[in-house]
C-alpha cells in the first residue's frame, strides 16, 4: 500500500508526508525552470498558479509510486 508508515531510524513516518516532500522538491525546481524560461510573466496569479501545480505534482508522484513493481 502507499500510503502505509515507513520506519527511519525507528520512527513511523506517515508514507503521504514523504509523497508531499518529494514533490515540494520537485516544485522547486519546476519553479526556478519556469521562472528562468519566463513563463511567469504570462501568469494571472502565481501563488495559485503554484498550487495548481504542486497538486499536479502529488499526483504524478502517486502515480508514479503506484505503478512501480514492487
Amino acid at each position: 500500500m502507499i500510503f502505509a508508515e515507513l520506519g527511519i531510524g525507528g520512527v513511523l513516518v506517515p508514507g503521504l508526508l514523504v509523497v508531499a516532500l518529494v514533490a515540494g522538491l520537485a516544485l522547486l525546481a519546476v519553479r526556478a525552470l519556469l521562472a528562468r524560461l519566463g513563463v511567469y510573466r504570462l501568469v494571472w496569479h502565481r501563488n495559485l498558479f503554484d498550487l495548481a501545480l504542486y497538486v499536479v505534482l502529488v499526483a504524478a508522484v502517486v502515480e508514479l509510486v503506484r505503478s512501480a513493481p514492487l
